[in-house]
Order: structure tokens, then C-alpha cells, then sequence
């Protein structure tokens, strides 16, 4: 089983406008609203790939009602948890012609301690040995910085592997509880580290450094360019087909996603890191946050070319 957790979950309202300029006004083409939260994308992805998972996700108000319909539309299990205060919105404005992709995150409802105790409660009961959790996105206000890290070591405690897409303190504290896989990007990684990834040569050391302090596995995502794939086997230069970009929104998450569905199946590392990013690639095809389609998947599969370091 595949459990995601967002935190911080988000209605994602897209916006597309063509020349998009500043202090004017400007008129759009389409507006969508999506689901959204890095967790919730990544339980959409595992649906489109065929697969389940159940949603975890702390939600209130009217945007959190939302958030808990569109779950129920879309065939996603899921356990919501009531906090006070409203979801937030995040708009995204996509220009098309200029090829821009802009991001407005909201920073979301504060949360209780109390709340989140309860929440990791129920999910340390539900996790068995083998099943995989996905902890991802931001911590909403009132989270401790060490959230993920207090969250990684009660399901590794229950037997379960945890996969976490984190970015700073967040990914530093976390990294502490030794989860399974982490996934950052490259300036992420190199921010951690206190140094720029400017060379695949450089992401490839940085890599086997969180090898060495006990992480499992490593996806650095490198946006256009790939990504960097490192277990004890050893490290791979992955790198995706060129395609239409409509939406970046969404595009890490889907490889996240990618990799639980495939490891939970049993798929060899290598060949669940060449999926994800066939399904990053598929993904940046839909507008707003609509997951990736199987279809395209499929088809942009025999195009992800590896390359072992």
C-alpha cells in the first residue's frame, strides 16, 4: 500500500494569459482549479498510473471541503483531517507565448501540535511493513521544523518505507530519520550542501554523500536536463524526450509518484527511475495540475536514455 501526506494541501487555480505583464491589466485565456499539494499530486499520478494509494491531509473550510470532494470524484481513498482556519489557494499564472510559468503560493492555515500527533497516530496504525509513505511539500504554520523527522521515524518504526520530496531545514531535519528515498533538485541539494551543482559530475557526488549518510536511494531532479538517479548499485545520468511544456506544475511530484508505484510493484530501481521520468515528461503535457496520461507514458518510455556513472 502507498500512503501520501500532505500538510499543506492547496486548491491550485491556474491561470493562463498570454504576455503576461506586470502593473497591467491582464486578461485570461482559461482558468482551471485543481486538488493540489505536492502529496495529493502525487496520489493523482499513482490513479493515472494505474495504481492506489490512500491521501492523508489536514484540510479546512470552504477550500478544504473542496479538496475533499474532488478526492471522492477522482477515486482517491482518503482520511482528512479538520483543522481551523481555511486551505489556502496557490495560483499559478502560465504565459504560453513568452513560455513563463509563475507561482503564488498562499502560506496556508496554521496547525496544532495536538493535530498533527493525532494525524501521525492514525497513520502509524494503518502502515504495515512493506508499504510505502510519501511525505512531501511544505509544513503549514505551527509545524516544527523536524515534522518529516518525527513523522519518518514512526513509520519506519512500523515497517514501512518513506519517501520524502522536502526542500531545506525541512530536508535537513528529515534526512536525519534515514528515510528510503529522497528526492530534491539540484539547487536544493546544493543549497543543503552549502555549494552550487553546477556539473552532473558535481549532483553525482552530492548523491553518494546522502549514500553515505545512510539514505537508500537518491533522485536529483534536474528539471529539462534529467535527472540523477544513486543507490549502493550505483548512479545514473537519466535523461527525458523533449515535449510540449503546457504546465511545470505538478512535474516533480509525478516522478515521486512514479518511483512508490513502481517499487511498490516490484519494478528494479533503474527501471522505475526511467518511468519517472517518462511520467515527468508526459506530465508537463496537461494543463494545471492534471496528471500525466498513461498513453503518453507509455510512449515517451523507450525515449529515457540511461547512462551509468
Amino acid at each position: 500500500m502507498i500512503y501520501t501526506v500532505t500538510l499543506n494541501p492547496a486548491i491550485d487555480k491556474t491561470v493562463y494569459v498570454d504576455n503576461f505583464t506586470l502593473d497591467a491589466v491582464n486578461r485570461a485565456t482559461e482558468v482551471r482549479q485543481d486538488p493540489g499539494g505536492k502529496g495529493i499530486n502525487v496520489s493523482k499520478t499513482i490513479r493515472s498510473l494505474g495504481g492506489t494509494s490512500t491521501a492523508f491531509a489536514i484540510v479546512g473550510g470552504a477550500t478544504g471541503a473542496q479538496i475533499a470532494a474532488a478526492l471522492d470524484a477522482l477515486d482517491i481513498a482518503k482520511q482528512v483531517f479538520e483543522g481551523s482556519g481555511s486551505t489556502r489557494t496557490n495560483t499559478k499564472i502560465v504565459d504560453l507565448a513568452l513560455g513563463t510559468y509563475t507561482d503564488i503560493n498562499e502560506p496556508g492555515a496554521s496547525v496544532t501540535q495536538t493535530l498533527l500527533d493525532d494525524a501521525l497516530a492514525i497513520l502509524a496504525l494503518q502502515v504495515s511493513p512493506g508499504d510505502i509513505v510519501v511525505l512531501s511539500g511544505s509544513l503549514p504554520a505551527g509545524a516544527p521544523i523536524n515534522t518529516y523527522a518525527t513523522w519518518t521515524r514512526a513509520c519506519r518504526k512500523a515497517g514501512a518505507r518513506v519517501f520524502l520530496d522536502a526542500d531545506g531545514d525541512v530536508l535537513k531535519e528529515g534526512l536525519a530519520a534515514k528515510p528510503e528515498l529522497v528526492k530534491p533538485n539540484e539547487v536544493e541539494l546544493g543549497r543543503m550542501l552549502g555549494r552550487e551543482l553546477d556539473t552532473v559530475d558535481k549532483i553525482v557526488g552530492a548523491a553518494r554523500e546522502l549514500l553515505a549518510q545512510g539514505i537508500p536511494q537518491v533522485m536529483v531532479s534536474m528539471g529539462g536536463e534529467g535527472a540523477v538517479y544513486a543507490t549502493a548499485a550505483g548512479a545514473w545520468r537519466l535523461r527525458q524526450p523533449v515535449v510540449e511544456v503546457i504546465s511545470t506544475v505538478g512535474a516533480g511530484d509525478s516522478v515521486v509518484a512514479a518511483l512508490a508505484y513502481a517499487l511498490d510493484a516490484g519494478m528494479e530501481p533503474v527501471e522505475a527511475a526511467r518511468l519517472a521520468m517518462a511520467t515527468g515528461a508526459a506530465t508537463v503535457m496537461r494543463p494545471g495540475t492534471e496528471p500525466a496520461h498513461r498513453e503518453d507514458i507509455d510512449a515517451l518510455l523507450p525515449q529515457v536514455s540511461v547512462e551509468a556513472f
